[in-house]
């Protein structure tokens, strides 16, 4: 196994048992043992666990982004911009299960907490795609004057909830409802 198959085998074996398991409940050797590779292995690669952790879910998060950023132009009206991200989002989940119960493990612990206090309170220049977006629709008028952390919720909330139900199988979506879902979380920031 080449030293990049190495990397990913651990990368995938550690989204598939926080997934399954939670951070806790999926110690290094246990990572090792799915990747197929020796424990100490592991440390070739990240200097603990808490970097494989972080550093997974970065790539996780560049991963959404591009996805997002697919037919995503700032030339298109603000409304559009924003059914297409949350549509689009919510499409990412629905069809990357793993990933989803990923960033749902890491958004709600201490790595998470501390992530989106960075990027939410403005100490982290780079807030993304969708901070640009509320800001921008918040001076233009267009949205609801709320604190970001509270256009995160409305918009994004219910994409977490309806992403869970979803891949829980109490609801099956489709492209119609989850245009309407979008629209539903537009109705919540508009003014």
């Amino acid at each position: 196994m080449s030293k990049e198959d190495k990397r990913e085998a651990i990368m995938q074996a550690t989204l598939e048992l926080v997934a399954e398991h939670g951070f806790h409940d999926a110690p290094c050797s246990l990572i090792a043992e799915r990747a197929g590779v020796a424990a100490g292995t592991i440390y070739r690669y990240f200097e603990n666990k808490d970097v494989l952790i972080v550093t997974l879910y970065r790539e996780l998060e560049a991963k959404i982004n591009t996805f997002l950023e697919q037919g995503y132009s700032l030339e298109t009206p603000y409304r559009e911009r924003f059914l297409h991200l949350v549509s689009s989002l919510l499409q990412f989940f629905i069809n990357n299960p793993l990933e989803f119960k990923y960033a749902e493990q890491f958004h709600n612990s201490p790595y998470g907490v501390a992530f989106r206090r960075d990027r939410l309170l403005g100490q982290h220049e780079d807030c993304g795609i969708y901070c640009e977006l509320f800001r921008q629709g918040v001076t233009q008028q267009v949205i609801k004057d709320l604190p970001l952390p509270l256009l995160f919720d409305l918009a994004f909330g219910p994409i977490v909830s309806v992403s869970r139900n979803h891949i829980l199988g109490f609801i099956q979506l489709d492209a119609t409802l989850i245009q309407r879902i979008a629209e539903a979380c537009w109705d919540s920031l508009k003014r």
